[in-house]
């Protein structure tokens, strides 16, 4: 080590030392990319992205939905989303139509291609689901469910928030 790399290093101590340890969001990101290794790993394959094994998921729990309702409920860039629906809908997993009652909306729906794959995404879910409920009691469960929703409360509208693109 040379005399002008310290001072860097030393910095990076004092930074280090001040900053306050973060004690949920590693813990959720390590977790996040588990469970997308849960599905990687499933046998047969499925085949699909992370995003596009969640989105499969809601739909066959919550049926046919707005774009505007699955944008509620994942909170993905708009484009993120359109991109996910796209590959699904190329894969013939999903459709896209004009909502009858608003003809502003479209509905997004399962094909019986795509209920199929849902229901293994699922399969795969519940079995990881399950392996964890073993680990855990209910008290912890009931906490785990609380620091979700502290987390969705205290993020609800970011998206809103983001800075407008430059143009």
């Amino acid at each position: 080590m040379t005399v002008a790399g310290l001072p860097q290093i030393i910095r990076d101590r004092t930074m280090r030392r001040r900053m306050k340890q973060l004690r949920l969001i590693p813990g959720l990101h390590r977790a996040t990319h588990r469970v997308g290794l849960e599905l990687q790993a499933s046998r047969p394959p499925l085949g699909v992205t992370q995003g596009e094994a969640h989105l499969l998921a809601h739909l066959a729990a919550a049926g046919p939905s707005t774009v505007a309702e699955l944008h509620a409920a994942f909170a993905h860039r708009r484009s993120t989303l359109t991109g996910i629906l796209d590959r699904l809908e190329a894969r013939r997993l999903a459709t896209r139509e004009l909502w009858p009652d608003d003809r502003r909306s479209f509905r997004v729906s399962l094909t019986r291609k795509g209920r199929g794959l849902a229901a293994r995404v699922h399969r795969a879910l519940r079995a990881l689901e399950a392996r964890v409920q073993a680990r855990v009691g209910p008290a912890d469960l009931s906490g785990f469910e609380a620091v979700v929703q502290a987390i969705q409360a205290a993020t609800h509208g970011a998206a809103s928030r983001r800075a407008p693109k430059a143009r």
